[in-house]
């Protein structure tokens, strides 16, 4: 299953914080992809690195992935068709996943070796 993908322009955070604490100011108002999941445990938080709120644990230096979608529920596969040649790569990921697509954070670092990992599989990158 070819997939299509886009590379957002930020570099991104991912940032834990108690449970219980409040969403950072600006997180949820910069340009862009932000993402804010709150657990029993924790509250993480992924966004623009501009906007980073301070953290205990924190995160920096991602880049991420859009998934051209949208994608219905009942369609499945389509993280396996992008983890998969990753795994295999040795290529570390962190996923979000939104009602209408998902989303790959892979480290700066390691996003050359991502994309061509992706290209090989059969994606495309759309610029």
């Amino acid at each position: 299953m070819p997939l299509r993908l886009s590379l957002l322009p930020q570099t991104y955070v991912i940032a834990r914080l108690a449970a219980d604490a409040p969403v950072p100011a600006g997180v949820l108002e910069a340009a862009g992809f932000a993402s804010v999941s709150r657990t029993a445990d924790e509250l993480s938080i992924v966004c623009p690195q501009e906007v980073a709120p301070p953290a205990p644990k924190l995160d920096g230096g991602w880049r991420t992935l859009k998934l051209h979608g949208p994608f219905a529920f009942d369609e499945v596969g389509i993280l396996a068709a992008l983890l998969a040649p990753l795994a295999e790569a040795g290529i570390g990921i962190f996923a979000v996943s939104t009602f209408d697509t998902d989303y790959l954070l892979v480290k700066a670092t390691a996003l050359p070796r991502a994309m061509a990992t992706l290209r090989g599989a059969g994606h495309s990158l759309v610029e």
